[in-house]
């Protein structure tokens, strides 16, 4: 079960930023690119030489580099403002088609007549990539180029709240231009996050959080990134030597690594179950750290919901983005992982998960309590309320409210201890906590089919059954297990008669 104390793991307060992401405003600012796939199937081998012979079944194009995280922004929901330079040719011209069918992304495209556009073509057989073609120009923009540039971003930085730099060394981000927007941005009190490239940091200087990979960490301090260990060393040395406030350092599949100065490192394991594809990975991580610092998240919840999101990308093929529901459902699903945890849920998750029940067609039950010592009674209940529905939802009163209802000795165990305990139960789908007398409210709100309780009830007494009704459900009093009761367990163990 998550707890509030860890940001990196809190599954109920990662969930909880989701909407928030789609209320973002991020400007990017980079090296795009126009990513090709060409996708077929390979059957033999060339007689020409010990080459495969691609037969081509389809081919597909997308903005990439800087483009691939202005569309990961959108994929989130986020608001995106999207500035980087093409040239004037055809493949600039597809790509600013492609980027005009992006409704959540405004461009603010250069033209450069002498630049070539940068298009990378991947070739993939199999769900195997074969060949990668690059057809590109390098080089700092040309001074009207840059002008243009700088025109086109006045009044954008201060429009956003998070900035990131997309720099895939094409050119659009030297000559100072990146020292300047990083300025700017601290100017405005905005925080800036960047995707570098090469050893030189120095341009990054003030840069809030800079995002290398493995390979670009070693190749920027000069340093080896073999272990944890090393690789925090490392950051440390770059966040000292280049004034940049945190490094983000993505590892593939051992995660990733988050270095502030003065603070310990953090290391969080890859989320991805199957790696299909790569390509791109890195661009949603950027995306998604910035939409998630940009909605008010801190910077280790931003660093998990990135993960994440690299997580679900990775099991694409293609230049692939992640979407806000594909996050929640990743999230959800890591969170399982941990075991019955995953079946104690919040009122709120309750409502969405029971939602899902219900449009699969399931019958949903409900039953409640306190629950403090279970008992072959409390089991029995269990097993009869589960053979009224497909799904059963426990709703468990807390520690507070079993102290008005059973006095200050009570409970006997913690909520979260008999929480665990009812959810390692087969039977039992979901537990819910509810601090009120009653679980009327909660009733309110999953609105179950079938309301079950102990046959010591009427069922004009149990509580919210003319609700259930009210909708069409029912109300089943189930069967008692004779000779136990939490209070005669209580009363044998002090040695007291019950």
């Amino acid at each position: 079960m998550s707890t509030a104390t860890d940001p990196l793991h809190d599954t109920e307060r990662l969930l909880a930023w989701l909407p928030q992401l789609m209320k973002a405003r991020v400007l990017v600012v980079g090296d795009v690119m126009l990513d090709r796939f060409v996708y077929g199937s390979v059957e033999r081998i060339s007689p020409e030489g010990p080459i495969p012979v691609l037969a081509i079944t389809r081919e597909t194009a997308m903005p990439g580099g800087a483009g691939n995280v202005a569309r990961n922004l959108a994929a989130l929901g986020s608001q995106v403002s999207f500035a980087a330079a093409i040239g004037r040719d055809t493949p600039g011209s597809e790509l600013e088609r492609l980027l005009a069918d992006e409704r959540a992304i405004e461009p603010m495209l250069v033209v450069e007549p002498s630049r070539r556009t940068t298009v990378k073509t991947r070739f993939i057989g199999a769900s195997q990539q074969l060949l990668r073609a690059d057809s590109e120009s390098q080089g700092a923009l040309s001074e009207m180029a840059r002008r243009n540039l700088m025109l086109r971003l006045d009044g954008s930085i201060e429009a956003a709240e998070v900035l990131v730099l997309s720099d895939y060394g094409k050119g659009v981000l030297e000559d100072g231009v990146a020292a300047e927007l990083i300025a700017q941005a601290r100017s405005h009190g905005k925080r800036s996050v960047v995707d570098p490239k090469g050893r030189d940091w120095q341009r990054y200087r003030g840069a809030s959080v800079v995002t290398p990979n493995r390979t670009e960490l070693a190749e920027a301090s000069g340093l080896p990134v073999n272990d944890d260990a090393a690789i925090a060393a490392a950051a440390e040395s770059l966040i000292e030597r280049c004034g940049i406030e945190s490094v983000l350092v993505t590892r593939g599949a051992d995660g990733m690594t988050l270095v502030r100065p003065g603070m310990a490192a953090l290391h969080l394991s890859a989320r991805a179950q199957e790696v299909f594809d790569v390509s791109g990975a890195g661009d949603t991580v950027v995306a998604t750290l910035a939409a998630s610092l940009a909605a008010g998240a801190s910077l280790p919840e931003a660093m998990a919901l990135a993960n994440a999101a690299a997580g679900v990308v990775v099991a694409k093929l293609g230049t692939a983005t992640c979407s806000v529901s594909e996050l929640g459902e990743a999230l959800r699903r890591d969170e399982a992982l941990d075991g019955h945890g995953s079946k104690i849920a919040s009122a709120e998750r309750a409502a969405e998960i029971v939602a899902a029940w219900r449009a699969g067609g399931a019958k949903v039950g409900f039953t409640n309590g306190c629950f403090d010592i279970l008992h072959p009674g409390h089991v029995s209940l269990m097993r009869q309320s589960r053979a009224q529905c497909d799904r059963l939802v426990v709703g468990l009163n807390t520690d507070e409210s079993v102290r008005r209802l059973k006095g200050p000795t009570r409970p006997v165990n913690d909520e979260r201890a008999r929480a665990q305990v009812l959810a390692s139960l087969a039977d039992v789908d979901l537990v819910v906590l509810f601090g009120e007398d009653t679980p009327l409210e909660l009733i309110a709100a999953l609105r179950p089919e079938v309301l079950v309780k102990g046959a010591d009830y009427t069922e004009e007494e149990v509580v919210g059954g003319a609700e259930v009704k009210s909708w069409g459900g029912k109300v089943v009093l189930a069967d008692l297990a004779a000779g136990f009761s939490t209070t005669a367990t209580i009363a044998r163990m002090s040695g007291k008669r019950a």
